[in-house]
This record gives structure tokens, sequence and C-alpha cells, in this order.
């Protein structure tokens, strides 16, 4: 805790000292940032910017990972169809953001839709990779004890087959999550009309560092908590075998 917490302040002497050196515009010292950061928070500008992107967020992230781990259990469990779609799900794998994003926008407008199916398949094909790997891994012996038992489909998916996905399925979402936003202000960037993505790109024009540093670092700040009480918790629960085993 404290070796991070002297990080974070190392970064910002340095940042400080860097932003003295210069004296320039290009490189505003850290007080000037979080002076804008409060200013915009007061009149609300960043807390509605930041709401619109969080949203997509929310929305892509679920609807990616829903489809990709099952997508990726599928793919695990019948190689038939893995050998079917995995030309597909390289080619997704590496198509650049923007190629989709663009393309997304050209054939659904440029829509709310349109923003997060982009998004979406962004982060759909890097979701059912990591989760085809736990679904090839899964323990044989186990669904013979379902089978032995009778296990229904209900009771084999919670007790047999989550418990064993589960260290997947939270590595592709605290991979994903990181993805996601990064994907979203490309998004926004490209075309709507609000979010965070916008605002730098408004401030872009303005040539406005101050105001591209403040809402960096403001929505870096609230996707490192969404990771640090959320993701590293689930997390540290899907291993939890390993120190009661150690």
């Amino acid at each position: 805790m404290w070796s991070r917490v002297a990080s974070a302040l190392a970064v910002i002497a340095v940042w400080q000292a860097g932003a003295t050196f210069a004296a320039t515009k290009v490189l505003p010292p850290p007080l000037e940032v979080l002076a804008f950061v409060a200013r915009e928070l007061r009149q609300g500008d960043m807390l509605l910017h930041l709401g619109a992107t969080l949203s997509r967020v929310a929305a892509s992230f679920c609807l990616a990972m829903a489809l990709g781990a099952a997508l990726g259990i599928a793919l695990g469990r019948r190689p038939g169809l893995n050998r079917a779609l995995d030309l597909w799900l390289i080619l997704l794998l590496n198509t650049p953001a923007l190629v989709i994003t663009v393309l997304c926008y050209l054939w659904l407008g440029l829509t709310e839709i349109a923003a997060i199916v982009a998004v979406t398949l962004n982060k759909l094909p890097n979701v059912a990779v990591i989760v085809r790997e736990g679904a090839r891994s899964l323990d044989p012996d186990l669904d013979e004890m379902g089978v032995a038992y009778r296990f229904s489909f209900a009771t084999w998916f919670r007790h047999v087959l989550c418990p064993q996905l589960e260290p997947y399925v939270v590595a592709a979402a605290r991979s994903g999550l990181a993805l996601v936003w990064k994907i979203v202000l490309v998004v926004e960037l490209l075309g709507r009309p609000n979010g965070v993505g916008y605002a730098i790109s408004y401030y872009f024009q303005l040539f406005d560092v101050r105001a591209i540093l403040g809402y960096s670092l403001a929505f870096s700040i609230v996707m490192l908590t969404i990771d640090f009480l959320v993701m590293q918790p689930l997390d540290a629960h899907a291993r939890r075998w390993r120190v009661t085993t150690a």
C-alpha cells in the first residue's frame, strides 16, 4: 500500500519538476490540472461526461463478457465448432479497433447502438479466447461425476462448470475492463456528442493540454477505483483455492 503511495508521489514530483523546468503550456503543473478538475466537477460538466462514458463502458463490457464467455465455452467444448469459427476469431482479434469503429458508424449510423456494438466487437474475441482455454482444461472426472449423479444442466453449470471457469472469466474481465474503456474513448472521439473521449477531442482542438490531462486523470482514477474495489476482490475470490491448498 505504502509503496504505491510513494510511487504516485514520485510521479507527481517528477511531473512538477518537469513542468517547472519546461515552463510551457504544453506541460502544465499538477496543481493547475487539479484546479481545472475541481472547477469542472463544480460546474457539472465533468460529471456529465464521466457518466456518459461509464454507461457505455458498462453496457459494452457486460455484452462482451456475456457473449464472449458463451462463445468461449462453446468453442472449448466443441472442437468442430472451434475449427469452423477460429479463423473469424483470429480476424476479429487482429482487426484494429479504429477500423471496427468506423465500419459500425458507417453501417449503423452515428448512434449509441453503433458505439456499443463497436466496443463489444472489439472486446468479444479476447473474452472468447481466454474462456475457451478454460473450457478446454475442464476436469473430465468432474463431468463423469455429474453424469453418474445425473446432474441437471443447471446443477452441472453451477457446481461443475462455473467453479472451474471462474479464474478464466475473472482474468478476461480484468483485462477486458482496461481494454473497453480505452476503446470507448476512441468511439466517443469519433462520433459521440458527449463523454470523456468527446471532451478530450474538444479540448484538443483548443490545444488545452490542462483540460486533456484533467479529463484523462479523472477517468483513470475512476477506472483504477473500480479495479481496486471490484476486480481485485473478484480475482482474489476466484483464486482462493490456491491459498487453501498451499
